[in-house]
């Protein structure tokens, strides 16, 4: 065929998937032949597919502080054996200078942004596309003067039963005369990129949402947030995203719970849950790692390991491989730690002390906007060769 010259049709394809989002939405215009070949649903998922199995990165949310004192946000990717990394040129709105933004997520390529007050966005940094989200359907309850709603929770994750994108969102209402830290109930709605619209579900939030920005991960086609049930006892509340149910999970008993001197984070490590305690303040700290081999059950809660004491360390980030997980310092440096040599790393990313969010991440050419819904693994649509 011209338009690939000599090369066999399969090489030029291989060639094609090997090259990152950013060359590809440049090689849509080389031709008509190409657009319609980069285009094609088959072809992102084909290179979605690869990047899972060959380039995964780490996305990371910083914020900086400009010559002016301000602070802004700057997205970047931390790649490779080498630790390259490049910042992201992402032009969306509010994203330099809202200081409470959150990196709520992130699914084949799209990640979800807000500032837990009326701003959700959905965007894929490779291809620059972005979706502000339409206003809330839930109610806040104005003839109440005594009511205050807010959002407790959101999460963002895919549906692999309808091939859906959905974002979930917990909104709160505490009654202001009761006194008390818990709320006086929880409403949900979901959001489908599919229908681009919300709608209240009408289920129980079994548990109280608490602010955890390290806790809050998505695995396993749920959502997970650090909360608290109705008698006060520390648990993971899960959303699952097919059958739009929560599920309340148990902590580890055999941990210190209501200890507010110990931090919990909840990380992904080898396809587990991972509990990673360790204490807030203290020159030196080490970090005890549980993992809940059978997902939702209590006593399947192992102590497999534990790292430190670390001098320097001040969090845990993300699991970057199996044996390597990335750690903020003390004084706004990304560090590396090695499981299996015990190694520490300086690594020349800096930021604000505790400004700090990360999610793996894989670049693709999933669209926000248009065609989102992503084919079934067994969909044998060719490319018209």
């Amino acid at each position: 065929m011209e338009v690939i010259g000599d090369l066999p049709r399969e090489l030029f394809l291989e060639i094609l998937l090997r090259l990152p989002a950013e060359s590809l939405m440049r090689c849509k215009y080389v031709c008509k032949y190409w657009h319609s070949l980069i285009t094609n649903p088959k072809f992102i998922q084909l290179h979605l597919n690869y990047n899972y199995n060959n380039n995964v990165c780490v996305l990371l949310k910083r914020c900086l502080v400009t010559c002016l004192g301000q602070k802004e946000n700057l997205l970047s990717l931390v790649c490779g054996n080498g630790f390259s990394f490049e910042n992201l040129d992402v032009d969306l709105s509010l994203y330099r200078k809202e200081p409470c933004l959150q990196l709520l997520g992130h699914c084949d390529g799209i990640i979800c942004l807000s500032n837990y007050r009326d701003y959700i966005l959905l965007c894929n940094p490779a291809t620059r596309e972005s979706m502000v989200l339409p206003e809330s359907c839930l109610p806040c309850y104005p003839w109440i003067r005594s009511l205050i709603s807010q959002t407790t929770g959101l999460g963002f994750g895919y549906d692999a039963k309808s091939h859906c994108f959905k974002v979930v969102r917990i909104v709160s209402y505490w009654e202001e005369l009761r006194g008390s830290n818990l709320p006086h109930f929880s409403r949900a709605e979901v959001y489908s990129m599919g229908t681009d619209s919300w709608k209240e579900i009408n289920v129980t939030v079994p548990a109280h949402v608490r602010y955890s920005p390290c806790f809050e991960t998505y695995f396993n086609g749920a959502f997970h947030w650090y909360a608290m049930d109705d008698n006060g006892n520390e648990v993971i509340l899960s959303f699952n995203m097919g059958n739009e149910e929560f599920q309340v999970i148990p902590m580890p008993s055999f941990i210190s719970m209501h200890d507010h001197s110990i931090c919990r984070n909840l990380l992904v490590w080898n396809d587990c849950i991972a509990l990673v305690i360790y204490p807030e303040r203290g020159i030196e700290k080490s970090f005890e790692i549980f993992v809940m081999k059978e997902y939702g059950v209590k006593e399947s809660w192992t102590n497999v390991l534990t790292i430190g004491p670390l001098t320097r360390v001040e969090r845990p980030l993300v699991f970057r491989k199996i044996d390597e997980i990335l750690m903020e310092g003390s004084h706004g440096q990304m560090m590396s730690y090695n499981l299996r040599n015990k190694e520490v790393k300086d690594l020349p990313i800096y930021g604000v002390p505790k400004s700090f969010s990360t999610l793996v991440y894989v670049n693709s050419l999933v669209s926000v906007k248009g065609g989102n819904q992503m084919l079934d693994q067994r969909d044998n649509t060719d490319f018209g060769w």
